[in-house]
């Protein structure tokens, strides 16, 4: 029954969401960003609602109180592709910095452009990083919120990988306050597989670290509070499951 239902759900995803995609064309050729940003929310709250009905997984969403009003930047842990998902509805068009090989991706990288997304070439060197630096300070001057995952990379719960220095870069450069994020979507929607098991998905907003912090404080308080947050927040989820 599991594999039926985690079955139906990537059908009952994939289908709907390329049906979205294909709406989104059209405010893309008008040139409408505000009509996709409100499409990424709607499509950001079908997939939790395909998640419920169909595979018995909530969301919960904690710590709201630590989200500053205007730009900041959000630093989050990254497990799953949920995870992209929900931030189009948490925060109103947010600039999510992803790789720049997404954006050949038929559709979703002219989608992706159109929104205003940061896209980094993780081989271009110091012209990449240039770029990265002068497209988040475009999203920061219209109020956005910066999402980035410190890791670059999704991660299995339990597994870790290193803080790339992209996201001192952006911190150093901006001058705004970073908000750091643990989840545990990857016990329920994993970057492998398609089993997708029934609970809670819990996304956490912790205080935020300051701006004006040297580099190695920086970096050191973020994994910090980050690697600390998602270990107490795996053993809670794994104390469900058991």
């Amino acid at each position: 029954m599991l594999l039926l239902r985690s079955l139906l759900f990537q059908v009952a995803f994939l289908s709907w969401s390329t049906l979205v995609a294909l709406y989104g064309l059209i405010p893309l050729a008008l040139g409408n960003r505000q009509h996709l940003f409100t499409i990424g929310a709607v499509w950001s709250d079908s997939i939790n609602f395909l998640l419920r009905v169909i595979c018995n997984i909530h969301v919960r969403i904690e710590g709201t109180e630590h989200i500053p009003q205007g730009a900041a930047m959000v630093a989050a842990k990254h497990q799953s592709l949920w995870d992209t998902a929900i931030v189009l509805r948490l925060f109103r068009g947010p600039a999510i910095v992803m790789k720049q090989e997404l954006l050949s991706i038929p559709v979703y990288g002219a989608l992706c452009r159109a929104q205003g997304m940061i896209a980094v070439d993780r081989e271009g060197g110091a012209k990449a990083l240039k770029q990265m630096l002068k497209d988040a300070r475009t999203a920061a001057a219209d109020g956005r919120k910066i999402l980035i995952f410190p890791q670059g990379t999704r991660t299995l719960p339990g597994e870790s990988a290193p803080y790339q220095p992209g996201v001192v870069a952006l911190y150093r450069d901006l001058k705004l306050p970073v908000v750091p994020v643990t989840l545990n979507s990857g016990f329920f929607w994993p970057k492998r597989g398609v089993l997708r098991k029934p609970g809670t998905i819990v996304l956490r907003f912790l205080p935020p670290i300051p701006a004006g912090l040297d580099r190695d404080t920086f970096m050191a308080e973020l994994e910090t509070r980050i690697e600390s947050a998602n270990a107490a927040l795996e053993a809670e989820t794994r104390a469900t499951l058991s």
